[in-house]
């Protein structure tokens, strides 16, 4: 039952990143995609310059609900989508602590 309220969550949270995405007329026609998983989110594709690779993170992590965010956009001068990553947890509706960010698939820190 927990595993259909996420997946719920994760599908109205896609939703609401793709559509401020494509309501910005500065992503809107970059070839972005979406995906969500625990409330993070996932973000691929390709981007026309490095400011809209910014940008498109940016905006996702506006989004309420919003966890984390990991970028994976193509986009000449943006660092490659092969690197670590360092998740930064953003701060939650309830006033959470924002969590120390941690290289994904290590225990390492930053």
């Amino acid at each position: 039952m927990q595993a259909e309220k996420d997946s719920t969550k994760d599908k109205k949270l896609r939703l609401a990143v793709m559509e401020k995405l494509a309501g910005d007329p500065r992503t809107g026609q970059a070839n972005i995609r979406v995906g969500v998983l625990n409330g993070i989110v996932h973000l691929a594709g390709e981007a026309p310059t490095v400011e809209t690779w910014c940008l498109a993170e940016i905006l996702a992590e506006e989004v309420e609900g919003v966890r984390a965010v990991v970028n994976r956009i193509e986009a000449a001068g943006a660092p490659s989508p092969a690197r670590p990553i360092h998740l930064r947890f953003l701060k939650s509706n309830n006033n959470d602590q924002v969590s120390k960010g941690h290289r994904v698939g290590s225990d390492e820190e930053p």
